[in-house]
């Protein structure tokens, strides 16, 4: 039986130090580059509702409507607020590069 190999996450140092070398500028520097995105990010989308990571995708703000749901452990029906939330649209490029269209 063939063992399977656990997939690891890159931790916030990994990427750092991959930004920093393959830009060629310091750890300090890669570090304070995703700061900074970070930042941006979440300012433009408490403003403007979207933003834009050019050829990754976009993170957007949505309203949620008000709904009746259910407690699953009663059945009981309950009242659920409208709520603003946050959702991450991959681009399409990204999307087919990592998981390809199924051929028609």
């Amino acid at each position: 039986m063939a063992e399977a190999t656990k997939a690891t996450k890159m931790t916030q140092t990994q990427v750092v130090r991959h930004i920093a070398e393959s830009t060629g500028v310091s750890n300090k520097v890669a570090k304070q580059f995703l700061t900074t995105l970070a930042e941006l990010a979440i300012k433009e989308t408490k403003k403007n509702g979207v933003f834009i990571i050019p050829g990754i995708g976009r993170l957007v703000r949505q309203e949620r409507k008000a709904r009746v749901g259910r407690n699953p452990a009663t059945g009981e029906a309950i009242k659920i607020p409208a709520k603003k939330v946050v959702k991450f649209r991959v681009a399409k490029a990204v999307r087919d590069s990592i998981v390809p269209p199924k051929k028609k």
